[in-house]
């Protein structure tokens, strides 16, 4: 009986909507122009509606209900997945939705990529961490903490050769990971990207085997793999593509189980509350959080890269000349190899990759390197060190990004942090 009321009620309220609509020449809601972008991708028949964490939502859980069915729920940013009935719109509901007591916004469950060009495999070699001077960084480097690295992207190859003796691990043996497209803790990758974004962080070092990693290594050190270890966290499905809330699902997974740093090599067109909401969670949980700038070589912001609480990568080549592909602008951070990438593959392979993607984990690894070095440096703190402490840039043409930015020096960011 009282679900009968609730319906009814949700019904009524529905009615005096639609008549109101129908009244009033109003100015259109901000969801409504994110529905007619026509470079918008998104999950069709599906919102994602955020809600006022600590605030009575009964109404809005009910009204959820009578639009359609909750597919997930994330507590962490108060986020909440409506799959709609096949007879309502989606904008209809968008609209209706937002006017709810509790409800703080309404937007499209949009669809983000993995940023890389796959290349001639074996065609470059690692010519990116003497740039970076990642080798005299390994000898100077004196760990007093372990760091997990999250590689939020496709998942890693749990078998390859290169990273096996890299992953975090629970007291059974098994990968510290999370599938948040199947809601597992099988991460392992079906696409390559991951597995090539983890390579470039921190694949194993001086073990006779394929590539190194960025972090980290150092022969006077005992144990040395053990001080940065990788968390995988699949977000992406075999196509490189995955949906706004399983890439915030995984990101405050990865907070919420101890991830310090979190790679993001992916990324899209459009902005989103949920997803900035994701990346503040982390940011005031005191992780950093590294993403790819972007590869369609424009100055368009791409997200979640051009969120304040990111650092925004660029990629620039072995010339130390910013990359046709990527991104530019005053949004973008700082700059790091990105062309002619070899590292780690799926399947036990290694690969030759070109993006944004490759970029971002050179930042990546080097922030848990220092950090792993110096770990009572505060999130801001290893932000400011790693910006500042860089090597010049050449611009492509009139390309440029963030005035003072340069190009990642891992070595100096490990001396001013000590």
């Amino acid at each position: 009986m009282n679900q009968m009321r609730w319906l009814l009620g949700i019904a009524l309220l529905w009615s005096v909507w639609a008549i109101s609509m129908a009244q009033v020449v109003a100015e259109p809601v901000d969801v409504v122009s994110q529905l007619d972008d026509p470079k918008a991708e998104y999950v069709p028949n599906e919102l994602i509606v955020g809600v006022e964490l600590g605030k009575s939502v009964a109404l809005a859980q009910a009204a959820m209900e009578f639009v359609g069915t909750v597919q997930d729920y994330n507590p962490s940013i108060g986020a909440y997945v409506v799959r709609l009935a096949s007879h309502i719109a989606m904008k209809d509901a968008a609209e209706f939705l937002e006017t709810l007591p509790g409800v703080s916004y309404v937007e499209p469950n949009y669809i983000y990529h993995a940023i890389a060009t796959p290349n001639d495999p074996g065609y470059a070699q690692q010519w990116a961490l003497p740039k970076i001077q990642a080798n005299l960084a390994w000898d100077l480097w004196t760990p007093r903490a372990v760091v997990y690295i999250a590689i939020i992207d496709t998942g890693v190859d749990y078998t390859h050769s290169d990273l096996v003796n890299k992953f975090r691990r629970l007291s059974n043996g098994a990968i510290y990971g999370w599938n948040t497209l199947r809601n597992t803790n099988n991460a392992n990758d079906d696409n390559g990207h991951g597995t090539h974004v983890a390579g470039i962080a921190a694949a194993q070092i001086n073990n006779g085997v394929g590539v190194a990693g960025v972090a980290a290594w150092n022969p006077a050190v005992s144990g040395y793999n053990a001080y940065v270890q990788i968390m995988p966290v699949k977000v992406l499905g075999a196509s490189g593509s995955g949906s706004l809330s399983s890439i915030a699902n995984g990101i405050t997974w990865a907070v919420d189980n101890g991830a310090d740093v979190l790679n993001l090599s992916l990324g899209g067109g459009s902005g989103s509350q949920t997803l900035a909401n994701a990346v503040a969670y982390a940011w005031n949980a005191g992780c950093l959080i590294v993403a790819a700038a972007g590869n369609s070589g424009s100055s368009t912001p791409q997200y979640p890269a051009y969120y304040t609480n990111c650092i925004a990568v660029a990629a620039t080549d072995s010339s130390d000349r910013l990359a046709s592909f990527s991104q530019f602008g005053s949004w973008v951070d700082i700059a790091a190899p990105g062309a002619n990438i070899l590292s780690t593959y799926y399947r036990n392979r290694y690969a030759t990759l070109n993006g944004t993607s490759m970029a971002s984990p050179y930042v990546a690894g080097a922030a848990a390197l220092v950090w792993s070095n110096s770990p009572w440096l505060t999130n801001q703190q290893l932000r400011s060190i790693l910006q500042t402490n860089v090597d010049p840039y050449s611009p492509y043409g009139t390309r440029t990004i963030a005035p003072g930015a340069g190009r990642l020096n891992v070595y100096r960011a490990l001396q001013a942090a000590n």
